[in-house]
């Protein structure tokens, strides 16, 4: 029995290990669990950091007694470009446990595919601060930009799981056992359909309207939500 090294397909000897092959293959199994492990502990405090960073914008208003409630109101726009953030944010999140549910082993380049993920995602918090100041200013021009602005991070974060996706598809063997790349598959789709849909926002707050822009932000996290494969598992065991 010949073990794997965590990087690839080559197999490597007990020897390297002081032990025969069987217990070889046991401690490199160990490894890649523990390299998965450590990779979720990453990307989670990442995740938490950065949605942590999102709740910074809304500050409470300095207003002479009596004017809190108006101003309080005349926030919206940062209420509203927060909820868009957190959801998008969520999902992720929520996305990325169940990739790397299906995961037990790791490569360099799925190191890099998660690095692209979390980089991308992390660009939510300043694009969620321009947006809200630029609605709150009430100029036309910086809320085109800032929409725009949004649009394109989210394009971002879209080709990051496109790339991470299209990297599981290409190496099955970091899937467990029993795990087809079909997910991987249908998720590339939901991918290529994020990079068309916040780049149609985007476009449409630049040239049309912000506001249209902003709902079609704040749908998106809803649709990527419900489209899920894991929503769509809980649906077939409720029809059995």
């Amino acid at each position: 029995m010949r073990a794997e090294q965590s990087g690839g397909d080559e197999p490597v000897d007990g020897a390297e290990y002081g032990v025969d092959a069987e217990a070889a293959d046991r401690i490199v199994g160990g490894e890649m669990r523990s390299e998965i492990g450590r990779l979720l502990t990453f990307s989670d405090a990442v995740f938490a950091i950065v949605i942590t960073l999102l709740v910074l914008e809304l500050r409470a208003p300095e207003v002479p007694p009596g004017g809190l409630a108006r101003a309080l109101l005349d926030q919206w726009p940062s209420y509203l470009a927060y909820v868009t953030s957190y959801l998008l944010i969520a999902v992720t999140w929520y996305n990325h446990k169940t990739t790397f549910r299906r995961v037990h082993r790791c490569d360099p380049w799925l190191h890099v595919t998660n690095l692209g993920v979390l980089f991308s995602t992390a660009l939510l918090p300043f694009a969620t601060a321009v947006v809200s100041r630029s609605l709150r200013h009430g100029n036309q021009a910086d809320e085109r930009i800032s929409t725009a602005l949004f649009g394109l991070v989210g394009v971002l974060i879209s080709i990051s799981w496109l790339g991470l996706y299209h990297h599981l598809v290409r190496n099955r063997r970091l899937l467990r056992p029993g795990v087809t790349v079909r997910l991987f598959t249908l998720e590339r789709r939901r991918g290529l359909f994020g990079v068309a849909a916040f780049g149609l926002g985007g476009l449409l707050g630049f040239l049309v309207s912000p506001p249209v822009a902003l709902g079609i932000f704040l749908v998106l996290p809803v649709i990527f939500a419900l489209s899920a494969e894991s929503v769509a598992e809980v649906r077939h065991l409720r029809r059995r």
